[in-house]
Parts: structure tokens; sequence; C-alpha cells
């Protein structure tokens, strides 16, 4: 999905047609949305539950109890949407609307959304990328819009020395101010990382670059945790980068390291910060790419899913996804395992969910890591699709849309693989945050298995072969896997 290698492809022949093609479509697509301008606003009117899908965003309204959705991507082996519209959902209800009409954001994905309480609730969103049907164009940007919760209306805002056109960063919100983080760039010939920092000034309405001092700063990365402390400090955690090793291959790096952004007590004005590298207590989740996660009102960041990418031969990569629940108490910076429904203990043997602690040895140490038991917590290959038809949990899973509403968490869509496919799922599940052990609810129902894939199983894994993306070594803060990047 969106910039996996694996679904990119050589362009030849027709193909290159069908580039020109789609590049006239996009520049149509342009002209005719900015021709509609700010004369309407949008109008809410009931509608399904959104459509299976993956690298969108979802907030928490920041004045009542609903959930609001924007964008994301659908891919079905052979053509890709990418999507616009905005979905609301009231959980006291059970019903959705969708926003009809007006001027709004061009479809996207890998964006950012964040939400504030200011004049009657906004909605900041800022960058993502475009994909053509075909994967063959892929565009980024670096526009930034506000929606307006109280009149229903998009609003673009003209503010130069923002951030370059990205997909992947991070957004957070701290003291009226938009920082942005890290994130990629990548047009299907050329790609870059970034680790640079930016705010918006919600009272200016302006861009500021961050000087930022100390030690080295984090490599550059996308698709990283990333939260806001009530002493006026940012933290990230983990994420995902690739580097070209030789022509025409790459290696992908999962990032296990965490770094605070601080700022400079003797800066009046707010604009130097420093990075420093920060130790975190507690059981920190394995190294994987796609962890979604989300930052409650308790003050506690949970991180839900995630992929693992092993090397079976030189050839051959298989994704090892998760469905594990990990909190992390962002005063504190510690870690814990989220343990979710009642513990199931089989006949003359002890709870199933149980964790088995084993010790890791890497170059700079030792450090121990929890290791889920057999037929728990994680899952790939043709295995998962039983697993996903028959629990009452969300399935393992990578870049899915979590949030948290009246002490309730959400967790929607997101994809996984199953052999060569790639599944983008639409199925929503929500927990009690305060009685994990009333386990998980089902709003929407897992529905993979009435799900038609278009690709086949030769041009997937012919793709996957011209990746040329292996992976041998790891450290105590990165391991290196294919090239699967973070959204």
């Amino acid at each position: 999905m969106g910039k996996n290698a694996k679904n990119k492809k050589k362009m030849k022949g027709a193909e290159k047609t069908n580039l020109k093609t789609e590049k006239k479509l996009l520049m149509k697509q342009k002209k005719m949305l900015a021709k509609i301008g700010e004369e309407a606003a949008g109008v809410e009117v009931d509608c399904p539950p959104p459509s299976p899908r993956v690298n969108f965003s979802l907030v928490t309204h920041p004045a009542k109890d609903q959930l609001i959705f924007f964008g994301g991507e659908f891919f079905d082996g052979q053509k890709a949407e990418v999507y616009d519209d905005m979905l609301f959902y009231t959980p006291a209800k059970d019903t959705w609307t969708v926003l009809r009409g007006g001027e709004r954001p061009l479809p996207r994905c890998g964006h950012q959304m964040v939400a504030t309480a200011t004049d009657g609730g906004q909605l900041w969103l800022f960058g993502g990328e475009f994909a053509s049907p075909s994967q063959l164009q892929f565009h980024h940007y670096n526009d930034l819009w506000v929606f307006h919760i109280k009149n229903r209306q998009w609003e673009r805002i003209a503010a130069p020395g923002g951030p370059s056109a990205r997909s992947g960063h991070r957004m957070v919100l701290l003291k009226k101010r938009l920082f942005v983080f890290g994130g990629f760039h990548d047009n299907n010939q050329s790609y870059k990382y970034f680790n640079d920092v930016h705010f918006f000034s919600l009272e200016e309405y302006k861009w500021y670059k961050v000087d930022v001092a100390g030690v080295a700063p984090p490599p550059p990365r996308s698709g990283c945790c990333m939260a806001a402390t009530s002493n006026g400090s940012i933290l990230i955690w983990g994420g995902y980068s690739k580097a070209s090793v030789k022509k025409d291959a790459d290696r992908g790096t999962t990032h296990w390291d965490s770094y605070a952004l601080v700022p400079d007590k003797h800066d009046q004005k707010g604009l130097s910060w420093k990075w420093t590298s920060v130790k975190l207590g507690g059981m920190r989740p394995p190294p994987r790419s796609g962890v979604s996660f989300v930052v409650a009102p308790n003050g506690r960041l949970y991180t839900f899913g995630g992929v693992m990418d092993t090397e079976e031969d030189e050839e051959s990569i298989k994704g090892q996804f998760t469905n594990e629940l990990h909190s992390f108490d962002v005063e504190n910076r510690v870690w814990r395992k989220v343990e979710v429904g009642p513990p199931k203990t089989p006949a003359g043997g002890k709870p199933q969910n149980d964790v088995e602690m084993e010790k890791v040895v890497t170059g700079v140490g030792v450090f121990t890591v929890s290791v889920a038991p057999k037929n728990s917590g994680s899952s790939s290959g043709s295995s998962l699709k039983s697993s996903v038809d028959e629990i009452n949990e969300p399935s393992p899973r990578s870049h899915c849309g979590m949030a948290v509403c009246k002490g309730t968490l959400f967790v929607f869509g997101g994809t996984f693989e199953e052999g060569s496919k790639e599944i983008t799922l639409g199925d929503f599940y929500s927990m009690d945050l305060a009685k994990p052990t009333s386990g998980w609810r089902t709003i929407i129902e897992n529905r993979t298995n009435r799900m038609e894939w278009a690709g086949s199983e030769s041009d997937s894994n012919s793709e996957n072969e011209s990746s040329g993306d292996q992976d041998t070594s790891d450290d105590s803060d990165d391991a290196s896997d294919s090239d699967m990047d973070t959204d």
C-alpha cells in the first residue's frame, strides 16, 4: 500500500502511456477543485460505515463524543483508490454520517490530522500523498488545511516556510503550536526521509523552522510514535526508513530508539530546542513497522499491531503481524503490555496470555523482550485467514486507525498480508480501557472472507523479487527489514 515497494512496478511501454494519462487526469482534478472555492460549506448526511482502508486519519471530536475519519487508501491487487471522504461516527447511537459538498483537501493518505477545541472545534491537516490507480505515479502534499467543525467548512491556509511535501510524518499539538517531525518523499524514481522539525503557530498562522541543538538528532524516519508531555517537551519512539545499498536494492530499517525534543529555557521566543537520547523503562514493544498509536487523555500512549519482516531466504521476505496492545506512560516513560480479555487456562496448563521472557544479546548489551506463546498475538501467511474469521478481536495487522473517546479505545481498518496478497481491512472494534479484561467489542465484523483479490500471486511474487530488499543485520535500537514503509 502507498509506498510499499512490493507494489511498485517498472515502467514499460503502455505503462508510460497510462502514466501520462493519469497525470492529465490529476491536473484536471486539481483545476476543478480550485474552481469550487469556499462559497459553500459541507452538509452532513447519513451514510453506511467506511469502506476498508489504510493510512487514513482518525481523531476524536474535541467537544463531543464523536470520532472523525478522513481519507485513506485501498488496494485490491490491481487498482489503488485514494479517498477524500470525511465521516463521523457517534458511538452512543452507533450511527455514521458523511460530509457532502464544499471545498476540501484533495484525496490523500499518509497525512496527519490533529484536533483542537479552538473556536468551536478545529481539525488541522497537513501533508500526505496521492497514488494513481496503477500506482505508477505518486504525488506528495505540503498543504495545510483547517476544518471548522462549527460551520462544517474546510479552509486552506496559505503560509510559506513550512515543511516540504511529505507523508508518513507525525504532528502533535503543544501549547497552541503544531509540531511536524519526519516523514518521507518518494516519487517512484527517488526517495528521501526527513528528520527536520517545524511548527505552525495557531496564534500567528505562521510556520517556523525549529533550530535544534544538542546530541545528534534522530536518524531520518517516518511512522514513529510521537507525543507531547506536560512539561513542554516532545517524545518520539520507533519509526521506519530505508536506504540504497546498491543499484536497484534498498535496505529497510525499523527503528527502536527514543528521543526527547526539549525547549531551551533561555529562549523567550521558543525557537531553540535540543534533542536528547532517552531510555524508556518497562517492557517496550519489539521493533515493528506500521505500528498505530493514540495518546489518551489519561496521559498514556497506546500502540496496536505492527509488522516485523523476517527473511526466509535470499529472495523471500515474510511479514510477522501482531495484534498486541501496549501502553506507554508519557510522563514516567514506562512501557507495559496490556493483557486484553480474561486469562484462558487450558487443562493442566498455565494461562495462555502469560508472557514468556527471553533474553536477547545485542552488540551493546542484553535486553529483555516478550515472546508470545504459540497461537497468540501474531500471525502470518495463510494461517492468518482462519484466525481472522474465528476470533472476536482485532486480528494481527498494521497501519490501522486508533482513537480514544470517553475512556474507550477504538480500532478500525489497517492491512495484513496473506501469502502474496495485501488485504485491506474495514472491521471496527472498541474496548473499555478501565476494564481491558472485559475484552474487545465488535462494532463491524471482519469481512475479508467476502473480498476478492484482483492481483495474481505470480505478479506479486515477481514484484517482491524485483524490489531487492533483504536484511541481515540488527542492533539495539534498529532492526533492518524489507522495504515496507510506515505512513
